[in-house]
């Protein structure tokens, strides 16, 4: 019997991790993956739509899937609009999504922009890396680069419980071993080449699963997090975590972001 429910218990993981995910779309997660905010001092859609009323030109990096974009032209149309993806599988649904928006796509592998030198009047960044010496190349002298990243100390705790010794560090662009990616080392790296920070701020919020299912699901949509992931390398762990939920009904995994204004001196 213990043999027969592990078996149903494996196909089930591995029917949510072979679950189709498309572009940035989560909402197979809704109602089982929530995320408890503590009072975040900054709202990254207002802060781009306000600054995309003053662009007649702009570039959204990393763009995903292009929905979050979308939803910004539907509320604040540019005339000029560009958007760059670097992973492979979100290219082509980045365009079917944002070129009948008059939105330009460029498949892109590392850093380098696509632009001409100081040709774009705002520049944003959700969850993407950059290279701030090449964002202050194409954009134009007084204006207004925006990112929202993701923090070090993100998922740390999901590393844990999966047996994990904890995450690589993430090599950003400027150093070749930061000792952080928090707030404190972005900014200081904008400073140091020559951006004027106008607001920053950090925050620590809760992801909450409510199902072992919804983690082996968010694993699969982004590989980097735990490149060597699989159902069967990891099934032991994935067990104790389900049994963790059953008993207290959820896990909680603390996420770290942070969120920059900078001017262009």
């Amino acid at each position: 019997m213990a043999d027969t429910n592990q078996k149903a218990f494996f196909d089930y993981l591995m029917a949510e991790y072979n679950q189709p995910f498309n572009g940035w779309d989560f909402s197979y997660l809704a109602g089982r993956r929530t995320d408890i905010h503590r009072q975040k001092a900054w709202d990254y859609t207002d802060a781009v739509v306000a600054a995309m009323k003053q662009a007649h030109s702009m570039l959204d990096m990393r763009t995903g899937g292009g929905e979050r974009l979308a939803r910004f032209l539907a509320l604040q149309p540019v005339p000029q609009v560009y958007a760059t993806e670097g992973y492979p599988p979100n290219v082509q649904t980045a365009r079917d999504r944002l070129e009948p928006l008059g939105v330009t796509v460029y498949a892109v592998r590392d850093e380098h922009l696509p632009c001409a030198d100081e040709s774009l009047d705002l520049i944003i960044n959700r969850h993407g890396s950059y290279d701030p010496d090449e964002v202050r190349r194409v954009l134009k002298p007084g204006h207004l680069f925006i990112t929202e990243q993701v923090g070090d100390q993100t998922n740390l705790r999901l590393h844990e419980l999966l047996g994990r010794r904890g995450k690589e560090k993430l090599v950003h662009s400027g150093a070749q071993e930061p000792p952080a990616w928090n707030l404190a080392f972005a900014t200081q790296q904008l400073a140091q080449s020559g951006w004027q920070i106008i607001e920053q701020q950090e925050a620590f919020p809760i992801t909450r699963f409510h199902d072992v299912g919804a983690i082996v699901y968010y694993l699969k949509a982004i590989p980097w997090e735990v490149p060597d992931f699989s159902v069967e390398k990891y099934f032991d762990k994935l067990v104790e975590i389900n049994h963790f939920i059953q008993q207290h009904g959820f896990v909680d995994i603390p996420f770290h972001s942070f969120f920059i204004v900078a001017r262009k001196v």
